[in-house]
């Protein structure tokens, strides 16, 4: 009786495991970026910080605030905006660096944050807003 009693109790602590683990797996670690022109709908929150820390941030030398304005009445960024000049410019500046991986450098699928790109932001901006700086 004691033998069986353990194996309910072990089986029901598994079962409770398993549908917390599928649980939290399923609720929310995905997350829906709105906006996106250039970057993969889908992207990972991960994959998105590398690209604008990793990519902008180190390779242009600036934060968040140059490319996406101030939510109205608030100093909090809305990164939804598009009022911004500087985000349609680093729409084009992805678009072109895309380009030049696949053109000139052979790199099939070429995706932001790729470590096999041949041309990314630093490549010309060397951690200045504007090349030549």
């Amino acid at each position: 009786m004691i033998i069986h009693n353990k194996t309910v109790i072990i089986a029901g602590l598994a079962v409770a495991v398993t549908i917390a683990s599928v649980t939290a797996t399923s609720a929310g670690t995905h997350r829906e970026y709105v906006n996106l022109k250039v970057l993969p709908k889908d992207v990972s929150s991960k994959t998105l910080q590398h690209i604008m820390i990793d990519e902008f941030e180190d390779g242009l030398g600036v934060g968040c605030g140059f490319c996406h304005a101030e939510q109205k009445g608030s100093h909090k960024l809305d990164y939804v905006s598009d009022a911004k000049p500087e985000k349609q410019i680093a729409r084009n500046m992805m678009r072109m660096t895309l380009k030049l991986n696949a053109r000139y450098f052979q790199v099939r699928r070429p995706g932001l944050g790729d470590p096999g790109l041949a041309v990314t932001c630093s490549t010309c901006h060397q951690g200045k807003p504007r090349p030549g700086e």
